[in-house]
């Protein structure tokens, strides 16, 4: 990892800092990311969508889901864009990275623990490796070790080939931390969402992010229209796909593909 690129408005000594413990553990919490209104924003965007319960056992029975979020709410968009969180991205990925995914998840009371797995373990690299993506799962909720908080296990990003079966869930730790709040992780870490021994929902949002010249988990080109992505800030339309590898991988009509929403 890099040390990045400066970004106005954050403190480089602090990104380092957070870099030293993903360096370490292969994740780290973020206190208070985000102030109580785009909280308050996310939740209020989210309720009219989140009306389906998953289709498995990984998206969960008892847990729904938005996907396309931003062809419904950009009240996402802040997170997707957030500075530090950039800056992170800068140190861990190459120039040019993407969004690969962003969902609003909802895991409901009686939901079990999610299987274990690490987000980029769909792209097939032998380990230990590099992470090819990188991840925030943000509380819209307090995270709680009873109402399903993300479980992490420490130093697995460093591992090498193993079977997930065989993983000692005991030593998994919660991601205990108050709405506002992110847990940031590489895409090689083992981890998974907790099961929910409470009455409420537990409410989040996760936005993972990718190499520029890996495939994204979500299809932009299709999932968000073309006039949805012009209400978006130029980065976050970049980080959709909006934008070219250097020297020419992603153009369009040989061009780079941002032109299509200013022409």
């Amino acid at each position: 990892m890099t040390e990045g690129h400066d970004r106005d408005g954050v403190d480089p000594s602090y990104v380092a800092t957070l870099l030293n413990a993903v360096n370490e553990d292969g994740y780290v919490i973020i206190p208070d990311l985000i102030p109580p209104e785009t909280v308050a924003a996310i939740r209020e965007a989210s309720e009219p969508f989140l009306t389906f319960d998953g289709r498995n056992d990984f998206e969960g029975y008892r847990t729904r889901r938005i996907y396309s979020v931003i062809e419904k709410t950009l009240a996402c968009n802040p997170i997707v864009e957030h500075p530090l969180v950039l800056a992170l991205l800068d140190a861990i990925l190459q120039p040019g990275y993407l969004l690969s995914q962003l969902q609003v998840i909802n895991v409901m009371p009686g939901e079990v623990r999610q299987p274990l797995h690490h987000d980029d373990g769909f792209y097939p690299f032998p380990r230990p490796r590099k992470p090819i993506g990188a991840a925030l799962i943000w509380a819209i909720d307090d995270f709680t070790e009873d109402n399903g908080a993300t479980l992490v296990y420490p130093k697995s990003h460093l591992w090498g080939e193993v079977s997930l079966g065989d993983v000692d869930v005991t030593k998994m730790v919660p991601a205990v931390m108050p709405a506002g709040s992110a847990v940031f992780f590489v895409g090689t870490l083992i981890h998974c969402a907790g099961a929910n021994h409470t009455d409420k929902p537990r409410l989040a949002a996760t936005t993972q992010y990718c190499e520029p010249w890996a495939r994204q988990q979500e299809n932009y080109s299709l999932a968000i229209s073309r006039e949805r992505a012009r209400m978006c800030s130029d980065t976050v339309q970049r980080l959709l796909g909006y934008s070219m590898l250097f020297p020419f991988i992603g153009f369009v009509d040989g061009r780079d593909p941002i032109r299509l929403l200013h022409d």
